[in-house]
């Protein structure tokens, strides 16, 4: 049974989207790609919004070359392998191999695709996570915290769940900043 996991970079203040600019250098850090790129190649499957899959689309089109540097090509390459379901009511067509179009989040379906998985999922995007969290389907939570403070946007948490988690893994990138915290549901 594969585990679903919950994962983005945050601003200091709890955002994983920012209303204005970025949320600092985590994404530019090879140390802290590198270790995203460790974790996330045993995942099997991507869930995204429409939104989110339209930003990570990029990752089919990066191609080998001088100026790009292998943890970039990994990634792309771990990413092409994984299988994609991508929520929305208005995408016509994916536009990535593996890729398939659900017009709803449907939790029962998830649990299924959870119970049927031999590796583990991810659910990416503050308001798909959201929809996974109330359902009770995260089973881990990695945040990539950064030294910025946004004051706004699109919060790594939805407003209103409560939930009880213990830390299981914690690590610094001294060069970013960066701070690593997986949580287990309990």
């Amino acid at each position: 049974m594969g585990r679903l996991i919950y994962s983005m970079i945050t601003s200091l203040d709890g955002y994983a989207e920012a209303e204005e600019g970025g949320l600092g250098r985590a994404a530019d850090d090879p140390e802290v790609h590198t270790f995203v790129n460790d974790l996330f190649r045993p995942v099997g499957t991507y869930l995204y919004g429409r939104r989110m899959y339209e930003t990570m689309v990029y990752w089919e089109t990066v191609e080998p070359g001088p100026e790009v540097p292998p943890h970039i090509l990994q990634y792309a390459e771990d990413w092409r392998a994984a299988q994609k379901v991508v929520y929305s009511t208005t995408l016509p067509a994916p536009s990535s191999e593996r890729t398939r179009i659900e017009r709803s989040f449907d939790p029962d379906a998830v649990r299924r695709l959870k119970e049927e998985s031999d590796h583990d999922l991810t659910v990416d995007g503050p308001n798909l996570a959201a929809q996974a969290i109330r359902a009770g389907l995260v089973d881990d939570y990695h945040l990539f915290i950064t030294t910025s403070v946004v004051g706004g946007g699109k919060r790594f948490f939805p407003d209103d769940v409560r939930l009880d988690l213990d830390l299981v893994e914690e690590r610094s990138f001294p060069d970013s900043g960066v701070l690593y915290a997986r949580y287990r549901a309990r």
